[in-house]
């Protein structure tokens, strides 16, 4: 249980400790009240889903923890719920004044004076939480979903005979000879030329047309606006007067577009507050990455629509048009094509669209693309095989990457630009939410976390700020989705990555002594390789999370001091400060790589107790494996010399077969000529039975055949060498 706030000053982090940062005014967070317990941040918020039934009283009874935004936002709904939480005010009041210190108070009190109200960190220390929703808004929402749905089965079909046409090009000369009596085995056509367009039109939009997000924050109030990317020039421009901050999301990856972008909309203000620390050097601007999950079809079709179409030339004069058809901007299209000829480059629909696809956990570069030109470049069409999808819960998702890049001005006004997203938080309607449009995934705060950054202060605006900058709500706004993807938000209500990975270790290692079979073998060590991979980049990112927040907390500090030296208070002392959100950021993130590295380590060093189950000789071999090797290695060398040896213990138990079929075959070779005499003396010499047709003719259609048969079985037998006689026979002379 949650004790009550004693009052004491909350020890600091030594990291953070500035002699020019007086902290001891500061209000007592919730962290120090608790102990060890986990930062109230708003990544612990529980929120409910759409549709869920509530109690009597109108709450969800105990959950995790809200956060200070989500919370805050609620105040007036609970005001309006007091009148139906009296019995249990009254309950309270028998409580003794020793359980008073570990029990939560209830959940308000009519009596508390406005201040104590406002103060979102009061609200904190209850578990209930009305959580409420716009009955409007989630049915238009689920008509768009069922629209989507529609429409993204059309476009599937069309996909499907695309591929299929595609891998009916590559047949093997069994499949061409099946094809003449067989339909299935028939090349299938290409889709129309309009089902192509609308085919590519449907999985990356023109550009134009993208929708992006303006969110806007005053006191009291937050709107939020849905426009076109074509017209986003007049919103980087200027901000209603009750407006503290403007954010704008557009959902663009790295490329040309996203460039250009970033370009208008710093030279329209005044830059703001550099993060010298957290940004690099002479780019004092931040970003991230963002881990979410997408519907493997989609991730699939994605890349199979891109790698198939951009070489389509039928298509590709249509397409160019559609990227600009509705851009209104003043200076946008311009940007793009001086960029594209800096760059040296086309500004064609592919090459404007490519950013949209989401990046693979082994692809592109981690937290650190410079150029337009880092961009992804996929090089295959099938998605890379994922060890997560081994457990039920994850069967359908795909886990991905996308950059998070955000750009600030000393106006209020905050860009990000990232491509669009899948699933952020962990819920129990987790399938459901991977078969939602990604582009409607903003409304969706129960998924997105992008969408709960806005839905957290959609009714208190910045009334619950700490301080109403933008360098604030950017710092909330980025703690928000570099923390993701976890299922803290709803309560716990779903496996986490680091328990899912720890049940795919565990069965791995299980698998390990089960007898060997063909091709099983094979398939479980692509599965540890698979598996070894996507530790080993989870891991790598997660530590340079923790050290972005890290160095972040360095900034937050130095702009926490500069506003006390200047005699700048906060604008609400209650609030939740930027120190509070990067602490419990780094602390998070730092809490989850120590969780894989264990379990990185545990999957390294999980074939040594094997060494016990082997004889003498073989355990000097594993040992001479072991010394030659690294840490890695050896785990690599280990599971390749279990299996060698299994497959060298079966061979002896075939060497046996062998020499039985070494016979067999001795006597079909000594048998055989003496079957063809026989069967050709036993024939009518003179003639064919029955026709005017002759021995002659016999030989020249039989024979014929015959050796038809006997050179395509030769040349089907060894083709390979062939082709490689061929290439080495035609290959040009190397240049001197």
């Amino acid at each position: 249980m949650e004790s009550q706030p004693t009052g004491d000053v909350p020890t600091r982090n030594p990291r953070f400790s500035e002699p020019t940062l007086d902290l001891n005014n500061r209000s007592p967070s919730p962290r120090s009240v608790s102990g060890d317990g986990p930062h109230p941040s708003s990544a612990s918020t529980s929120t409910r889903s759409a549709g869920e039934s509530t109690d009597s009283n109108g709450s969800r009874g105990r959950r995790s923890r809200p956060s200070v935004a989500a919370v805050s936002s609620q105040l007036t709904i609970v005001r309006e719920k007091l009148e139906h939480m009296e019995h249990k005010e009254q309950r309270s009041q028998h409580r003794g004044s020793s359980t008073a210190s570990t029990e939560r108070p209830p959940l308000a009190n009519k009596a508390l004076p406005e201040e104590a109200v406002v103060s979102s960190k009061q609200v904190l220390l209850s578990f209930s939480k009305v959580a409420s929703k716009n009955v409007e808004k989630e049915e238009a929402r689920r008509q768009q979903v069922d629209r989507f749905n529609l429409e993204n089965e059309l476009q599937r079909r069309v996909h499907q005979r695309l591929a299929q046409w595609e891998d009916s090009k590559y047949r093997g000369w069994t499949e061409y000879l099946l094809s003449w009596a067989i339909p299935r085995f028939r090349h299938t056509p290409p889709p129309h030329v309009e089902e192509l367009k609308s085919l590519a039109l449907h999985y990356y939009p023109p550009r134009a047309e993208l929708k992006c997000h303006v969110c806007d924050f005053g006191e009291g109030r937050a709107e939020h606006k849905v426009v076109e990317l074509g017209q986003l020039e007049e919103y980087m421009i200027v901000k209603p007067d009750w407006v503290d901050v403007r954010w704008i999301h557009a959902p663009l990856g790295l490329g040309l577009m996203h460039s250009s972008v970033e370009d208008i909309f710093l030279h329209e203000g005044e830059p703001g507050r550099e993060f010298e620390n957290a940004g690099r050097a002479g780019w004092p601007y931040l970003e991230t990455e963002i881990f979410n999950f997408r519907h493997r079809d989609n991730v699939q079709e994605m890349r199979d629509v891109y790698l198939l179409l951009r070489d389509w030339q039928e298509l590709q004069h249509d397409l160019d048009l559609s990227t600009w058809k509705a851009d209104h901007n003043a200076s946008l299209h311009h940007d793009v094509d001086w960029r594209a000829d800096h760059l040296a480059t086309q500004p064609t629909f592919w090459n404007l669209v490519g950013s949209d696809m989401p990046w693979q956990l082994s692809e592109g570069l981690s937290m650190g693309s410079l150029t337009p030109k880092d961009g992804l470049q996929p090089v295959g069409r099938h998605i890379e095989p994922q060890t997560l999808s081994m457990h039920p819960f994850y069967k359908d998702a795909h886990l991905v990457r996308d950059p998070f890049r955000t750009f600030h001005r000393g106006d209020g006004f905050l860009l990000t630009l990232s491509p669009l997203q899948g699933v952020n938080y962990l819920d129990k309607h987790f399938s459901k939410y991977l078969a939602e449009p990604v582009d409607a995934m903003f409304d969706n705060d129960d998924a997105s976390a992008i969408g709960q950054a806005f839905q957290a202060f959609a009714k208190s605006g910045t009334s619950t700020w700490h301080r109403r900058t933008v360098e604030w709500f950017l710092v909330y706004l980025l703690t928000e989705v570099g923390v993701t993807p976890h299922p803290l938000r709803q309560g716990f209500n779903a496996p986490t990555l680091e328990s899912v990975y720890c049940s795919v270790i565990q069965d791995l290692k299980r698998r390990r002594f089960e007898e060997w079979k063909p091709n099983v073998t094979v398939q479980l060590v692509r599965e540890y390789l698979s598996c070894l991979d996507e530790l080993t980049y989870i891991t790598l990112n997660l530590q340079k999370k923790a050290d972005l927040f890290k160095v972040m907390g360095l900034d937050v500090v130095k702009f926490e001091t500069q506003d006390l030296e200047s005699g700048k208070e906060p604008d609400n002392s209650q609030g939740e400060s930027s120190l509070d959100r990067v602490s419990w950021a780094e602390n998070h993130a730092q809490h989850q790589h120590e969780c894989f590295e264990r379990l990185l380590i545990d999957l390294k060093q999980s074939l040594d107790a094997v060494s016990e189950y082997f004889p003498t000789n073989t355990l000097t071999l594993l040992l001479r494996f072991r010394a030659m090797s690294n840490a890695n290695e050896c785990a690599f060398s280990q599971l390749f010399q279990l299996r060698s040896i299994e497959q060298n213990d079966m061979a002896i138990v075939s060497d046996s077969q062998n020499k039985a079929i070494l016979i067999f075959t001795g006597v079909t070779i000594v048998f055989l000529p003496l079957s063809f005499f026989t069967s050709y003396f036993g024939m009518n010499v003179r003639g064919i039975a029955n026709t005017d047709k002759t021995e002659t003719y016999f030989w020249k259609v039989c024979g014929t055949v015959a050796f038809l048969i006997v050179l395509l079985v030769t040349l089907g037998a060894f083709k390979h060498n062939l082709r490689r006689l061929l290439r080495q026979r035609w290959k040009p002379p190397a240049i001197v």
